[in-house]
């Protein structure tokens, strides 16, 4: 029998999921508060639509029920990996534009930074778990900082965080999908020595 599949190891994985999934579950709920602060602060209105901007990862999946955990895990890697850059820049551009006349909009951004870090570093001993050590850091890099108008940027901080409250739902999604019982985890007839 494989460690990953030891009954000690699904233990952990379920354990790992569960707070994985309140992780994201509170990530949400926190950036769904920030989007109303964003779109006050910024002058933005909230039914603004956003096309789909290039270093932005989106939530859809295509065949998402043919994944396996191991690639769910790997895609939410790359893009928390990649949202933790995006709300970085967002961050440097909000304190270049607005200085520090508006805290509270620095410190929301910053609480979900630190929410996404930490939430890339859950993934992360998943996937160790998983018998997979995570990708280093320079497969994924960083999106580079394209040349944008302030409202081009301010429309791209709105879309960033519409697709990380997204991304928090379908990872909660993967989550729970990785915590139900592999059925390989029991060894097949044939199998058995």
């Amino acid at each position: 029998m494989a460690a990953a599949d030891s009954p000690s190891a699904a233990l952990r994985r379920r354990d790992l999921c569960s707070r994985g999934i309140r992780l994201a579950g509170k990530m949400r709920s926190d950036v769904v508060d920030l989007l109303d602060t964003y779109v006050e602060r910024q002058g933005l209105d909230a039914s603004a639509s956003v096309a789909v901007m290039e270093g932005v990862p989106a939530a859809a999946a295509e065949r998402w029920d043919e994944q396996t955990g191991t690639q769910r895990l790997l895609e939410n890697l790359a893009a928390y990996r990649a949202f933790r850059a995006l709300l970085a820049q967002m961050l440097e551009e909000q304190q270049e534009q607005l200085g520090e006349a508006d805290t509270a909009l620095g410190r929301a951004l910053t609480a979900i930074l630190l929410q996404v870090s930490a939430f890339a570093y859950h993934l992360e001993e998943l996937l160790q778990l998983e018998s997979r050590g995570p990708p280093s850091e320079e497969e994924d890099g960083p999106p580079p900082a394209p040349h944008l108008t302030l409202f081009e940027r301010k429309l791209r901080g709105l879309g960033v965080l519409r697709e990380l409250a997204q991304w928090a739902v379908r990872s909660a999604r993967d989550l729970r999908q990785l915590a139900k019982p592999s059925p390989n985890s029991a060894p097949s007839p044939a199998e058995s020595p």
